[in-house]
This record gives C-alpha cells, sequence and structure tokens, in this order.
C-alpha cells in the first residue's frame, strides 16, 4: 500500500472515531507531560494499536494513545507518547502521526520534549522554547517518494519553529509568571545518551539543548507548511557538565518536578493560540 493510502486509511479511522470534533491544534506530549491530556474535555481516546498503520510507542512514560477533546477553549489532539527512530522506527514512521494529523485538516502543532542542557549558563528545570535546530545525521523523513499531497520535494526551513507562535509563547509565559529561555535544539539519535565530545561540539556548533526526538515531526511539518512550535523541559545537564553519570530515571524526576509550572505554560500557550494559525 502507498504512503498516502495509509495515511488516508488511518486519518479516516480516527475522523470515525471522533464525529463532531475538529481538531485544530496537535500536541505531541513528551516525557512527563502525558498527563496533560488527562484534562482534556469532551475527550475521545484511541490506543495507537487500535489505528490503521500507526506505530506503538514502547518508551517509559509514553502511553501511546491519541486523544483529542477541549483544552482551554481549542479542540486539540494530543499524542500521549511519541515515536523515536532509536526504537527501531523509520524516519517515515516517525512523522507518520503528524503527517496523519495533517490529513485531518490541522494546520498547527505544538511539540515538547525533555532535553539535555548544554548551555553552561542554563539548568535542570529551565524550559526553552525552539528556535531552531540543528541535524547532522544523514536520515531524513523525506527521504525517497515526495507524495504531492503532502508538500513540495524542496522546501523552505527558515521558519521551522514558527516566529509568531514564538512571541505568542513568550508573552504567555510573562503571563503565567513563568521564566522560559529561547535556544537551538540539536538531535542526536540515542538511545544512549550523548558523549561528553558530543556535548562539546553541539556547544560549538551553537545548540543550546540536546535531544533524540522533535527534529523529524519538524521537518515534516515545515514540508507540510504546518505552524510549529517547540517547548523544551531542560531536564538534566548534558554529558561531561557535571562530574556524574546521566540515567533516565534523572529525566523522568526533574519532568515530573517542574510538571506544574510546565502544564501551566502550555495551557496559557493554548488558550492565547494566534486565531490566524488555526
Amino acid at each position: 500500500m502507498e504512503l498516502m493510502d495509509k495515511l488516508g486509511e488511518s486519518a479516516g479511522c480516527i475522523a470515525g472515531r471522533l464525529g463532531s470534533l475538529k481538531p485544530q491544534i496537535a500536541i505531541v506530549l513528551g516525557s512527563g507531560l502525558g498527563d496533560l491530556a488527562e484534562s482534556i474535555e469532551d475527550a475521545v481516546a484511541m490506543d495507537y494499536r487500535d489505528i490503521p498503520n500507526f506505530p506503538v510507542s514502547t518508551v517509559p512514560g509514553h502511553k501511546g494513545r491519541l486523544v483529542t477533546g477541549y483544552l482551554e477553549g481549542k479542540c486539540v489532539m494530543c499524542m500521549q507518547g511519541r515515536f523515536h527512530y532509536y526504537e527501531g522506527y523509520s524516519m517515515e514512521e516517525v512523522v507518520y502521526p503528524i503527517r496523519t494529523m495533517h490529513l485531518l485538516g490541522i494546520r498547527s502543532l505544538f511539540l515538547t520534549n525533555a532535553a539535555g542542557c548544554v548551555n553552561t549558563a542554563w539548568h535542570p528545570g529551565d524550559l526553552m522554547l525552539i528556535s531552531d535546530h540543528i541535524k547532522l545525521i544523514a536520515d531524513s523523513p523525506l527521504r525517497g517518494q515526495n507524495p504531492d499531497g503532502l508538500g513540495d520535494r524542496f522546501f523552505d526551513m527558515s521558519s521551522a519553529y514558527d516566529k509568531e507562535l514564538l512571541a505568542a509563547a513568550e508573552k504567555a509565559a510573562e503571563t503565567k509568571g513563568i521564566a522560559v529561555r529561547r535556544g537551538v535544539y540539536m538531535l542526536f539519535t540515542g538511545p544512549g545518551f550523548e558523549t561528553p565530545a558530543e556535548v562539546r561540539f553541539a556547544r560549538i556548533a551553537g545548540a543550546d539543548a540536546v535531544g533524540m526526538s522533535t527534529v523529524p515531526e519538524a521537518i515534516a511539518a515545515s514540508h507540510m507548511r504546518m505552524h510549529t512550535l517547540g517547548i523544551s523541559c531542560l531536564t538534566n545537564m548534558a554529558a561531561g557538565i557535571l562530574d556524574r553519570p546521566l540515567n533516565h530515571e534523572e529525566v523522568l524526576e526533574t519532568g515530573e518536578r517542574v510538571k506544574a509550572s510546565f502544564t501551566a505554560l502550555v495551557r496559557e500557550i493554548i488558550r492565547t493560540w494566534p486565531e490566524d494559525k488555526l
């Protein structure tokens, strides 16, 4: 089955479950933020395994459900758990849900993640608005045939993270009294954390944070001309900055510690999402 046929089958299955719900914003909930979906009103939840052609998330802290309903007055579609390249999925499979949501008519994408902090002036628990990203690995979610129904073969990436949404997010943070950073996210494939040498390289290259997700999704969204906002919760200092080993438990613990402020910020951003981006 061709990609567009698979996407159409997935989108048709989801649309059939949604009834009158017309989602406006797609939200990918990263590690530690999955509980936000529990507060969605008039929710329709679908397990990934029940959606034709969808991958299934295997990472702790990722429930593996698609939840659609109302949050802060907006109709949203939340991914409770994303797919990662290191799980064995292809880049095309990693971005499959983003493409499916686009076929459902969604024009805005809100990406969240947990990331390692590279900027030595910052601290674990800081929240970073993603202004740009760096991807040096060769693979791409757009490698191979380019279906005309998704976007142009060659496309602009100079505004992968929407500048108007960045400004709106900063204003939302100010309204809630939550400090945020603005910086560059660099993709590594994982699942092993980055080496101290790789972290030094990332800093020299201009990165403020490193992580194992988000970039493929942002690329696919840019290809389809979706309006994208990204936020990283900086859960730990990256390798070599502090004299101690890294572990996933620290990621989850820091995510839990800042969950209240992160959730409050996400809700305010959704509440004030610019109308022209819906």
